[in-house]
């Protein structure tokens, strides 16, 4: 419910500023939706022994020169006691930026450190392949091989060594 709340929102936000601002936006965004993660921050927005005006000028006071429609933005977040969904409302517009532009981001998944030459190359045959500019990150976790992950697109490229293993046993016990 929460992601096509904030779907709403940005579209609106969206239709009503110009296409040059929409990286400034996404910005400003991002540095909201970071101020989330302090303890303090969240208590002040969430409590209700706030009102939903202080709550907006609070978060209108982090923002530098707002913008006529963010400030307009931000006050119909607080009318609608919808201050929460900033950080839902910044990751669709991450998205929405994205494919205004064509370029997506995505991880490569693995156990081991992958070098910045082959994430560079996969990153390359994939932009090539899917006719987009992506960019891939290496992230390293207890995944038993090497998975791609590009969420904005829905793709998910795996190749375990658990899988190649029981694939090869398989096709040897076939052909006994």
């Amino acid at each position: 419910m929460s992601q096509e709340i904030s779907k709403k929102y940005v579209k609106a936000l969206l239709s009503s500023v110009e296409e040059s601002s929409f990286e400034s936006i996404n910005d400003i965004f991002l540095s909201l939706t970071s101020a989330f993660s302090s303890l303090k921050f969240s208590n002040i927005l969430f409590s209700p022994e706030v009102s939903g005006e202080q709550k907006r000028d609070f978060v209108l006071s982090l923002i530098e020169n707002p913008s006529k429609e963010v400030t307009n933005f931000i006050k119909l977040l607080a009318e609608n006691g919808r201050l929460g969904e900033i950080p839902g409302i910044s990751k669709e517009l991450q998205k929405q930026l994205a494919i205004k532009n064509n370029s997506y981001q995505g991880v490569v998944l693995s156990n081991f450190e992958v070098d910045s030459s082959k994430l560079e190359e996969i990153a390359s045959n994939l932009s090539k392949k899917l006719g987009s500019t992506i960019t891939l990150e290496n992230r390293v976790t207890d995944y038993p091989g090497l998975k791609v992950e590009i969420d904005d697109l829905g793709i998910e490229v795996g190749l375990s060594s658990e899988r190649v293993k029981s694939q090869i046993a398989e096709h040897i016990l076939k052909s006994l």
